[in-house]
């Protein structure tokens, strides 16, 4: 391979690595054949970028700074509609300007990855960790009754390895995909082993355009006029959703099969939560985590199975109140679910022990 194409990966598939999560990401979209890239700076993501703007030159790849976030989400759908991998990234404020494209690329079904590093908010906010950005992802944040796929890292290496299962995902069905991190594992470090991507088998891109050509003309659109036409296609859209949420689901269990008090939470603060349970467990109190990996498509059976064991269900969040309202319709009358918030804020970060005593009070009014 010629040294101004050398893959920055090469020679280390495999071997620990010690780097940040937005590096990781960056790395996993590199690896997992992504070479065309547009954002725009904002923190705490921007090593994002920085990465990207330094590896894809070396790979014939194509790194642009936009001039802004909406310009970015639309060379991504431009871009898409070619059939090559591409991605963006921003922070909240930025994702929230990409909302319209967001909505064109799930209209026109182009698959493209985009990472959210959320910050705090609403406004401009700060960049502490939050996760507020939980129903803007989940629930379609633009306009148009449409769904994206929403992975949740909550290490550096699931930060790699969800890349890579992201992009597979864009391609699989045809859509959007989200990685939605925080500025916890965005920004800390931790060891990575970078291994090969996956074989996936893929459908062929039939639909991508080519330019002008002797082939037959293709056209990516999400404008549908005919008389019954957009109806129709927003019945299809609703069927893939609910091919991935059979499919699709991902979920991790700690420790649930005899407790009697099942805590959730997503991405950083499932890790605190999972400190926690185990300092819980070591006073002899029955507790266990179930934390959902897919936020789209909600792990809803398998919470409602561990949930249905338990009785009970304290859910964590670094917000008001977001995830708790789609695990209240996962679990329905089977548990009785609590809450427990942390808004956006300096020093927002629940401790272990912290959490603990929540855990604590929560368990004597589990049914024992």
């Amino acid at each position: 391979m010629h040294p101004a194409q050398q893959d920055p990966l090469e020679g280390h598939l495999s071997k620990r690595l010690f780097v940040k999560g937005n590096e990781a990401a960056a790395m996993g979209a590199v690896a997992a054949g992504c070479r065309y890239y547009f954002g725009y700076p904002i923190t705490p993501q921007s090593d994002i970028p920085e990465y990207l703007s330094r590896e894809l030159p070396k790979l014939n790849g194509e790194f642009i700074q936009a001039e802004s976030e909406i310009g970015a989400i639309n060379m991504l759908l431009g871009a898409s509609a070619t059939g090559v991998r591409a991605m963006t990234s921003s922070s909240s404020p930025g994702i929230s300007l990409k909302q319209e494209g967001i909505s064109y690329m799930a209209g026109a079904e182009l698959p493209g990855v985009i990472i959210n590093i959320s910050r705090s908010g609403p406004g401009l906010g700060g960049i502490d960790a939050s996760q507020s950005d939980y129903f803007q992802a989940v629930k379609g944040g633009g306009h148009g009754g449409y769904h994206i796929p929403v992975l949740a890292p909550n290490s550096v290496q699931e930060m790699y390895d969800l890349t890579l299962h992201a992009f597979d995902l864009a391609d699989l069905y045809r859509t959007p995909v989200m990685l939605l991190g925080d500025s916890v594992v965005g920004q800390m470090k931790e060891a990575l082993v970078p291994n090969p991507r996956p074989v996936r088998e893929l459908p062929e891109k039939e639909w991508a355009v080519r330019g002008k050509g002797s082939a037959e003309q293709r056209v990516v659109k999400s404008l549908f006029l005919g008389d019954g036409e957009l109806e129709a296609h927003n019945w299809r859209l609703h069927a893939k959703y609910q091919v991935m949420k059979e499919k699709e689901c991902i979920s991790e269990e700690f420790e649930t099969a005899d407790a009697k008090l099942i805590v959730t939470g997503f991405g950083s603060v499932s890790r605190i939560a999972q400190t926690a349970v185990a300092m819980a467990r070591e006073e002899g109190l029955k507790v266990g985590l179930f934390r959902p990996v897919t936020l789209f498509p909600f792990p809803e059976k398998a919470l409602a199975e561990a949930a249905g064991r338990a009785g009970r269900v304290l859910v964590i969040e670094l917000n008001t109140g977001q995830m708790v309202e789609d695990v209240r319709l996962s679990v329905g009358a089977a548990a009785k679910v609590s809450f427990y918030g942390r808004p956006p804020g300096a020093g927002s970060l629940p401790s272990p022990e912290e959490l603990l005593d929540v855990i604590r009070k929560n368990y004597d009014q589990a049914p024992q």
